[in-house]
C-alpha cells in the first residue's frame, strides 16, 4: 500500500520505500564490517521490526541467524509507558554471543534501554542496537545506538512496520499520521 491511497490520514511522507531500502543497504555494509569475525544473532522486536528485519537480513552478506521477542510498552496509546512487558521471549541461548537488536523506531528509548540490559544479563558477549528510525527529541534516557537509519521529528509516524492500533504497518513509506486519526493535537 502506498501513501496516496490513504487520503487525509497522512500529513507528510518522511521517507519513501526507495530511501528506506537504500539506507538499509548502507547500514548492512557497516554491520558486515563491524562483525567481520563472527556474525551476530539478529533479535527483532515484534511486531514493528518485521519489515526492517526482513529487509536487513536479505541485504546482509553473511548467514543471518534471527530470533524474535515481543515486548510491549505502548498498549493502544501513542506514547511509551516505560513499563515493559515480555509477550514472547527468545528461543536462542545468548551465552557468549554477539547480539544485534533490530528495531523499527526508538522513541523515548525506555524500552530499548531495558531490553539491552535484559539481553546483556543473559550472558551475551555484546549487545548493540540497529534501528531504522530514531526520534532524538523524544529520548528520555541516554542510549547508545550503533546503527541509525534516519533521525526524525517527534511526530507520530506510521508505515514500514510502524502502526497505529495495528493499522498502517503495510504502508511502504514512513509518514506522519494526521492528528485527527488518533485524536492528537494538530
Amino acid at each position: 500500500m502506498d501513501a496516496k491511497h490513504l487520503g487525509d490520514d497522512l500529513t507528510v511522507v518522511l521517507h519513501t520505500e526507495a530511501e528506506l531500502h537504500a539506507r538499509l543497504a548502507e547500514m548492512a555494509r557497516e554491520i558486515e564490517a563491524d562483525y567481520a569475525e563472527e556474525p551476530p544473532l539478529l533479535v527483532g522486536v515484534l511486531k514493528g521490526a518485521v519489515m526492517v528485519m526482513a529487509d536487513l537480513a536479505r541485504e546482509l552478506r553473511f548467514h543471518a541467524q534471527m530470533d524474535w521477542m515481543a515486548v510491549s510498552s505502548y498498549g493502544k496509546g501513542t506514547k511509551s509507558s516505560g513499563v515493559v512487558k515480555i509477550l514472547k521471549d527468545l528461543d536462542a541461548d545468548l551465552t557468549n554471543r554477539d547480539v544485534l537488536i533490530v528495531e523499527d523506531i526508538i522513541d523515548s528509548g525506555l524500552t530499548l534501554s531495558w531490553l539491552k540490559e535484559n539481553l546483556a544479563s543473559r550472558g551475551a558477549r555484546s549487545v548493540r542496537i540497529c534501528t531504522m528510525l530514531r526520534k532524538p527529541e523524544a529520548m528520555k534516557v541516554q542510549l547508545d545506538v550503533e546503527y541509525v537509519g534516519y533521525d526524525i521529528p517527534a511526530d507520530f509516524v506510521v508505515g514500514y512496520g510502524l502502526d497505529y492500533a495495528e493499522d498502517y504497518r503495510n504502508l511502504r513509506d514512513v509518514a506522519i499520521l494526521a492528528p485527527h486519526v488518533y485524536g492528537g493535537d494538530a
